[in-house]
Formats: structure tokens, sequence, C-alpha cells
């Protein structure tokens, strides 16, 4: 049997036939990231976009950021993921502000209840997008080809929606037939899709004289230390040890084992910022869409300005929030210590009606530095970035939020992998066999 990690992925039938799938659907992504929308004449958008200076347009070098440049090419997919993750996020707060709602979603046939909701409310926000988008390519000069402007207000709408809903079904199909989470990887591949082009503008840049090699290497540097701190963060965790007691249940004796519940430093992972970034995308795309139109509007997109101040303290506060609120939906301590008094099990030393305290105490403990560190990961290269004097486009797709999503993506497949290479046995993609988690 071959020692090779990659030959054993290729080896094991479902995982071939998962990571070829998943090739698969990513293909297809990044060829409706190129499909322009019907009426948008594709000459003007590379007329318009040539002629503004590298970095110069903020808007949409961030959205471009997460739909891997689907925006500027006003193409099907330009939208992207953000609105769903937005409607989720919208959806996810209902939950708690109305109870009633909730026990709606506990009931048998309830989840499903509640992902069609979320799927509606997301064809809302894409046709209030879409709107958006119609008036930013009204912006650019010769930019529509449709004189009528009903119908290609009614083009924009239904193409944009249908395009977001089609590539939350990718994201889906990824899930559920390939690796890794579908619309992370969708997010994934959106930047990586746009980092040869930065490299080279860049490389160009450099050649130039336009920015100082030495500047460059002190941040590429600053790039390698940060994967490594993310690697470190995303890896560690606190192990709670749990104790099943021993009871007789006819003539069989179950329990008397110990093991541990782990608790990650960051149990939320990269979704915080995932999340923080969606919620800010949306006030910035209608803002920055319909501000020349509506002063109020204008200072509001001059305000979120992604290389701004007042933007990065909103992402930092939104990453903390999200990290609390994401935390708490997935890992409710109130539901882990009621599975561990009907097991039969108990943590040393802390009594039983105690157990959730305690674990919502440890919850407390790791998740605010574990937000912390990972905002600080998230806004400080940018900030740095802008006092070197990099591009805008430059410094979204090498910021600390590319990074992160970048590397906890990449992390969460590698142990999907790892998983199915187990369970098939086979070695796992690095020494001895498994991931490591450094414990705390």
């Amino acid at each position: 049997m071959a020692h090779n990690p990659i030959v054993n992925m290729f080896r094991v039938k479902e995982l071939r036939q998962r990571i070829l799938f998943t090739f698969l659907i990513l293909a297809v992504f990044r060829l409706g990231s190129v499909l322009t929308i019907p009426g948008i004449n594709p000459q003007a958008l590379t007329s318009y976009f040539d002629t503004l200076t590298s970095g110069s347009n903020a808007f949409v070098d961030y959205m471009d950021f997460f739909a891997g440049g689907a925006f500027s090419n006003f193409s099907v997919f330009m939208l992207g993921v953000m609105p769903y993750i937005s409607t989720q996020i919208i959806m996810q707060l209902a939950l708690i502000i109305f109870p009633s709602l909730k026990k709606i979603v506990q009931e048998d046939g309830g989840q499903k209840k509640f992902n069609a909701w979320t799927r509606i409310g997301t064809v809302f926000v894409c046709l209030i997008q879409s709107v958006a988008v119609r008036a930013y390519a009204a912006s650019i000069p010769d930019a529509i080809l449709i004189s009528n402007s009903v119908v290609f207000t009614l083009i924009v709408m239904i193409t944009v929606t249908t395009g977001t809903m089609i590539t939350i079904w990718l994201g889906e199909q990824i899930t559920a037939r390939g690796i890794g989470n579908g619309i992370s990887m969708l997010i994934f591949a959106g930047i990586v899709a746009r980092l040869p082009s930065a490299v080279w503008e860049l490389g160009r840049m450099v050649k130039n004289g336009d920015i100082n090699v030495v500047f460059v290497i002190v941040v590429l540097l600053m790039f390698a230390g940060i994967i490594a701190l993310v690697v470190y963060e995303q890896q560690g965790e606190r192990k709670i040890p749990i104790h099943y007691a021993k009871r007789v249940v006819g003539r069989k004796m179950y329990g008397g084992q110990s093991t541990y519940i782990p608790f990650k430093i960051n149990p939320s992972g990269v979704i915080p910022v995932i999340f923080a970034s969606s919620f800010l995308t949306f006030p910035l795309q209608i803002a920055t869409s319909l501000g020349p139109n509506v002063r109020w509007l204008q200072k509001l997109a001059n305000f979120l300005t992604p290389s701004g101040v007042w933007y990065n303290i909103l992402e930092v506060l939104l990453i903390i929030f999200f990290a609390y609120f994401y935390t708490q939906v997935t890992l409710n301590p109130s539901e882990i210590a009621k599975n561990i008094r009907e097991n039969g099990g108990s943590i040393p030393g802390i009594r039983s009606d105690k157990t959730e305290e305690y674990m919502q105490k440890v919850l407390n403990r790791l998740i605010l530095p574990g937000a912390l560190y990972l905002a600080v990961i998230a806004v400080l290269p940018t900030i740095i970035q802008n006092l070197f004097g990099f591009p805008q486009s430059i410094s979204m797709l090498m910021g600390g939020t590319s990074l992160l999503i970048l590397v906890g993506v990449d992390l969460d497949t590698m142990s999907q992998v790892e998983a199915l290479l187990k369970m098939h046995h086979h070695d796992g993609l690095v020494k001895h066999g498994k991931i490591r988690s450094r414990n705390l």
C-alpha cells in the first residue's frame, strides 16, 4: 500500500469521487463568474475599470474579494453567497428574539421549514441588492445596452437573484456529495481565484518602483507568521474530562469509562469573520450603489469604506459578537450538560447541578480571548498594508481576513479528508496519521 497521502486520496473510491465532484462544482462556479448579465456591455466594463487607478474603487475590490472577480464582471454570480449568509444571520437572531419560532424549529420537520424560510428570505435580500446593482450599472458609461429601463431592471433582478440561488445550491451539493463545507468552499475558491492577479499586480508595482521591495518582504514574512498563528489557534483545544459511572442493565454492565469533551479555543472557527464581513457587505453595497443620488447614503458609504478606521472597528466588534453568538447556537451548555446527566456522566470535582454553569464558565473564558485573537489577525495586516501604501485590491486578498478564511477552510477540509482516509484504513495527510491538536 502506498504511503503517499496524495496517492491514498485517489486510491479510495469514495474520497476520489468526492474530490472530483468538488472540483467539478467549483469549475461551474468559476464559469458562472465570467458570464455577464444580459444587457450589460462587457467592453464598456473593461474600458471603465481600466481607466481607474489600481485600488481606487475600494467597494468593487471588496465585493470582488468574496465573489472571485464576479462583481466587476457583472456576472450572474456577482453577489456570490453573501446574501444567503446575511439572511442566515437574520434568521438565527430571530430564533433568539422570538421563542415561538424556536419551538417551531424544534418540532419534527421544523428545521426543514426553517431552511425554506431562510431561502425565501434570501430571495428578498437578493432582489433588494439587485436594485443596487442596477443603480451601479447606470453609473458606468455605456454599460447598459437595453434602452428600456423597466425591462433592464427586471432582467437584472431575475438574473442576479437566480444566480445567487444557483450558487447556494452548488454549495449545498459540495457539502452533501463533495469535500468540505460548500458555502465556505465557494468563498475560498473566490479568494484563491483572485490571488494570481494580485501577485502579478504586486510584482508589476515593485518593478515600476511604486512599492518598496523591503516593505513587500516584511509584509510577506508577516503573512507567513500570521498563517502559523492561525493554525496554532485553530488547532488548540481545552479538554473537559467526563467520567461515566458503572450501571447494570439486565446481565450487562455499562459505563465506568473516562472520556473528554474537546472545546476549541475558538469554537466557531472562521464563521465569525465570514459573518462579520457578510453583515457589513449588505449596507455597504446599498450605500455605495445608491449613494450618488442620496446624500446620507453617500455619507454612510464613506463611513463604511473597507480600508477606513470605522469599518475595521465595526468588524472587530462584529467578530467578537458572532463568536459568542455562533458558539451559543452550536454549543449549548444546557443541552451538553443534560446529555451528560442522562447518560450517567459527571465532571470530576463538579457537582451534577453545577455542570451547565461550569461549562458556560469554561466557554466564556475560551471565546473572548479566541475572538480577540481572531479580530486582531483580521484587521492588523490590513492596517499595516495601508501604512505601507499597498493598493486595496492587494490588501484585501493578502490581509488577515482572507488568510483566516483560507487557512480555516483548508484545515476543516483536511480534517474531513483525514477522517475519510482513516475510515478506509489509510494513513492520514500528516505525519503519525492525524492532524494534531494542541491541548490546553
